[in-house]
């Protein structure tokens, strides 16, 4: 059970200011002393660096597509433990999820989902009275969505502000804070979003820094807080990557069934896992093996949950920078390579031809390799020119069309991630195109709309666009390890 307070922060549509408004919140309240737990809905994995640097404390993801809505509860509470307060940063407009999908993915259904209060995030640049409308059909569409306070953004001065408040005072929703237009702070931006914090980290301090000021002086954070403290409790077991790889279950991703019993969860005939007398699990007790995990500002996409489901499977998981370092960790037995922005830094990777040449000896071993996106860029033979590992005969390149969305795929071929068969979703974010060679499988193929098959499975690697969260299905985790422990 989780007794947090939280808020969900939203908005009507993009670009209205949830992250400058959310980052601030995290660092205002933080500066207070309170220990702020940070969180966004949806797969982005941007945002969370700048709520990191606003709470000093790991930011994570809550996306009921990937991970299916029995397990945003149990990751929140996972992340949120010994936590004063949670802030939890909302995705697109309130209302709009995966397409075609309903409610699924949307903030709203997370807001529900953790019981949580919403402030909403009101762009008021180019309105006066016509707010309340606004305000009052957000708060009204489903009864299910408590839109606790309204933040005015982008306000042009007092009597513009003035005039706002009394239009709101007819709508029921009360105005917890009002941010000036002069006053907003500029994060930078390409082609795909905010420019990660790896790659700008004294900047985005002062950006972090500026955001909470902001909010502090524009906010009332005492009501925001008795506003947080609203919530109820959560009932249920917080998520733990221990206990999840205790549940027999096959080595493949299930689909995250918005209904049903959550991914994850104990079986009611499932007995106890074996145990040493030290308490630990089996997997545990044996041997760790060494499993490199790339960061650093070019592999900077990666779920929290998936080191901690490799930690728990008995793997070391030990991080390296493919831009700085040369060889891989000593004892390296798997490779995990996530995602991130390695076309930004192609010329760099390329030039460390030592690293190059120890990550495709490692997979020519065949030692498990897991590459996600940026990974899959990585393992080609050349991106935009410059030569990478090779591993893969593919060449990737910059396109000029954006690919973005959930997908519904099935793994067409074994690997060591899952068995053929074995279904998931996941999510493509990208803007470079990958042209195959010969000599390798398909990875995935999409189901619906998106009728293709994509990536590639050759003996011990897996590298693919598809972006998946590892808590959805533990015995990923728990499938590679034992992969590391026999090749």
């Amino acid at each position: 059970m989780s007794s947090v307070p939280r808020l969900v922060v939203a908005a009507p549509s993009s670009g209205s200011g949830k992250t400058t408004v959310a980052t601030g919140l995290m660092a205002a309240f933080a500066a207070r002393g309170l220990a702020v737990s940070p969180h966004k809905v949806g797969p982005d994995y941007i945002d969370p660096g700048y709520h990191a640097l606003a709470c000093g404390r790991v930011g994570r993801n809550l996306d009921a597509y990937l991970c299916g809505a029995e397990l945003v509860a149990p990751l929140f509470a996972h992340g949120a433990r010994g936590c004063d307060l949670a802030v939890v940063e909302g995705v697109m407009g309130l209302y709009d999820g995966a397409a075609g999908e309903g409610e699924l993915a949307s903030t709203a259904q997370v807001a529900k989902l953790l019981g949580a209060p919403v402030v909403l995030v009101v762009d008021a640049s180019s309105q006066s009275r016509s707010v309340a409308a606004l305000v009052h059909g957000f708060a009204s569409w489903d009864p299910g969505v408590r839109v606790g306070g309204v933040i005015l953004n982008k306000v042009a001065s007092d009597r513009h502000e003035g005039l706002l408040r009394e239009a709101l005072d007819a709508a029921g929703v009360p105005v917890l804070g009002a941010l000036r237009r002069a006053d907003q702070v500029g994060t930078p931006s390409r082609h795909l979003g905010l420019v990660p914090v790896a790659e700008r980290r004294a900047e985005a301090v002062e950006a972090v820094t500026a955001m909470g000021a902001r909010v502090r002086e524009g906010c009332d954070l005492d009501g925001l807080f008795a506003l947080a403290c609203s919530a109820g409790s959560l009932s249920g077991a917080a998520w733990d990557p221990v206990d999840a790889l205790r549940v027999p279950s096959p080595p493949s991703l299930p689909v995250a069934d918005p209904g049903g019993s959550a991914p994850g969860s104990p079986s009611p005939s499932a007995g106890p896992p074996a145990r040493t007398p030290d308490g630990l699990s089996r997997a545990h007790a044996r041997s760790k093996v060494t499993v490199a995990l790339a960061g650093g500002p070019a592999f900077t996409f990666s779920y929290a949950e998936q080191a901690e489901l490799l930690g728990a499977a008995g793997a070391d998981v030990v991080p390296f920078d493919p831009l700085r370092d040369e060889q891989l960790p000593d004892g390296t037995a798997g490779l995990v390579i996530g995602g991130g922005f390695p076309e930004v830094y192609a010329p760099e990777l390329s030039a460390n031809e030592p690293l190059r040449k120890a990550v495709a000896a490692l997979a020519q071993s065949g030692a498990p390799v897991a590459a996600e996106c940026a990974g899959l860029l990585y393992l080609s033979r050349a991106l935009d020119g410059q030569p990478m590992c090779g591993v893969i005969d593919a060449e990737a390149r910059m396109g000029e069309r954006l690919t973005l969305g959930y997908r519904d795929a099935v793994a067409v071929s074994d690997s060591v991630l899952v068995a053929a068969g074995s279904r998931t979703r996941g999510h493509e974010f990208h803007r470079t195109v990958v042209e195959p060679g010969a000599g390798a499988a398909p990875a995935w193929g999409f189901r619906g709309t998106e009728r293709r098959v994509e990536g590639f499975v050759q003996d011990g690697v897996h590298a693919s666009y598809l972006h998946t969260h590892w808590a959805s299905a533990p015995a990923v985790a728990r499938r590679f390890v034992e992969r590391c422990r026999t090749s």
